[in-house]
């Protein structure tokens, strides 16, 4: 006999309670649990129309006769590069992003620039209505696009209408609204959550239909619901930027047909979101000239090189404690160059406030930057600007001594087509021939302190403290 039973599951992690407790024991999330009913008994007993069974597993060889679909190209070179090159026919992407940042809007351009490359696109909102979304595509220019719009929660529904649409291409907007009668949950929770990604992804597999799911996020800007979802689609997007910042960035966490960490730069308007071809020049638009407290990185967002402007300032604590601000980098890594600098250098932090920003508000994970965000703040320290024209590059060891870094002939190219013409980065055997080749010079670091010798200036005393 089929019995009720009642689970507390966590909202958060997925992790089940028998009981409502305040605290979950998986992830230490407070106030997370959630009632959710589930059938319990024999399994002969349970809902026989939901079990399948299949007469055996059939087993393939890696070679195959038939040449694999090209991908769903978009025309849209930023989402292109992002997705590895375009979609990949059957799979399964997954997009996430803060409430009003562009992730409909993105989905709704890629859809509709498909379309008019000749594929098959469907687009499926659980938030809005019909009217609305066709509002927001007369908004974009985009009313004439052929795109089939409906509006529906229920997956069961949805399924049966996309196998006699056979499209290419669909939008799920989003995921947390979609819910399925097979499950006494409520929409929203992480069975619903689980269930509808997992149904959709297996129809993108049997179809051959790239599906796009829309995720809600959290308040520490990871995707809401189980981690299990990110492990069933073939992608991950997250969709950043400020509000108060015109452009966003899609950066890939996971891809499977691609490679991870790669970002695709857009710019919010009235239109809809632009391409920005040479996102170098927009993170240093407006900076006229070398300021004291900032240096240039030339850094690398997956296969892309970047320049963007590292902003310090070093200023006396006007409290007992000092402050550490860090907006757009590794608040710990910052503690590490500091300490280094103390110690290998004799520079004294510990009774000023040290602030430090990435312009644009790009976030910053290489390991590079450690020289720019040093060479940034022994600038503000001395106020003295670095030589004019000059990007800066390098990873700094606990000893002080500047670690080379990869693909620095990109790095290179990337700050001579903006009009750089020196660059201060590690010491190496190939600088030399690197610099030969893309015509600028190299200020060759190999300890710390030489970074420290070419800014500070010779006629006025030391700030050391």
């Amino acid at each position: 006999m089929v019995k009720l039973a009642s689970l507390y599951v966590c909202q958060s992690c997925g992790a089940a309670h028998g009981k409502w407790v305040g605290q979950c024991e998986g992830c230490g999330e407070w106030n997370a649990l959630v009632e959710e009913v589930s059938e319990t008994g024999p399994a002969s007993t349970r809902s026989k129309s939901r079990i399948k069974t299949t007469s055996g597993v059939a087993f393939h060889d890696l070679q195959s006769v038939d040449a694999p679909l090209p991908r769903l190209q978009s025309s849209i070179a930023e989402f292109d590069r992002v997705c590895g090159g375009g979609i990949v026919p059957g799979s399964a992407l997954l997009i996430g992003g803060d409430p009003g940042i562009g992730k409909s809007t993105l989905l709704l351009q890629s859809a509709a620039a498909l379309a008019k490359g000749g594929a098959k696109v469907a687009y499926v909102s659980g938030e809005e209505a019909i009217d609305q979304v066709r509002s927001r595509a007369r908004r974009l220019g985009l009313a004439d696009a052929n795109i089939s719009l409906a509006t529906e929660t229920a997956l069961e529904p949805i399924l049966e209408a996309l196998k006699r649409q056979r499209p290419d291409f669909v939008v799920i907007d989003s995921i947390q609204t979609m819910w399925s009668d097979t499950l006494a949950a409520a929409p929203g929770t992480v069975a619903q959550v689980r269930a509808c990604a997992q149904a959709l992804t297996k129809f993108a597999k049997k179809r051959n239909c790239a599906v796009a799911l829309v995720g809600h996020v959290t308040k520490d800007g990871q995707i809401a619901g189980p981690r299990v979802v990110e492990h069933m689609v073939d992608a991950v997007l997250y969709f950043e930027g400020e509000r108060g910042h015109q452009f966003r960035i899609l950066r890939a966490v996971k891809n499977r047909f691609g490679p991870t960490d790669e970002i695709g730069v857009f710019e919010m308007s009235d239109a809809g979101l632009g391409e920005v071809a040479n996102p170098s020049a927009l993170f240093l638009d407006g900076r006229e000239g070398s300021a004291t407290g900032t240096a240039v990185f030339a850094g690398l967002e997956g296969t892309r090189p970047v320049l963007t402007e590292i902003q310090a300032l070093v200023a006396p604590a006007a409290f007992g404690t000092p402050r550490r601000a860090v907006v757009g980098w590794d608040n710990g890594r910052l503690a590490m160059i500091l300490a280094v600098l103390e110690t290998r250098c004799g520079l004294g932090f510990g009774a000023k406030d040290v602030y430090l920003n990435v312009a644009g508000g790009l976030k910053i994970s290489e390991p590079a930057a450690d020289l720019a965000v040093a060479a940034a703040l022994i600038s503000s320290v001395f106020d003295t600007a670095l030589p004019p024209k000059s990007v800066v590059f390098g990873e700094i060891a606990l000893s002080g001594d500047i670690r080379p870094v990869s693909r620095m002939g990109a790095r290179l190219k990337e700050a001579e087509k903006l009009g750089f013409t020196q660059a201060i980065g590690p010491a190496g055997s190939n600088n030399k021939e690197t610099a030969r080749n893309f015509g600028c010079t190299i200020a060759k670091m190999a300890r710390l302190s030489d970074l420290i010798g070419l800014i500070e200036p010779s006629e006025s005393p030391s700030r050391r403290a």
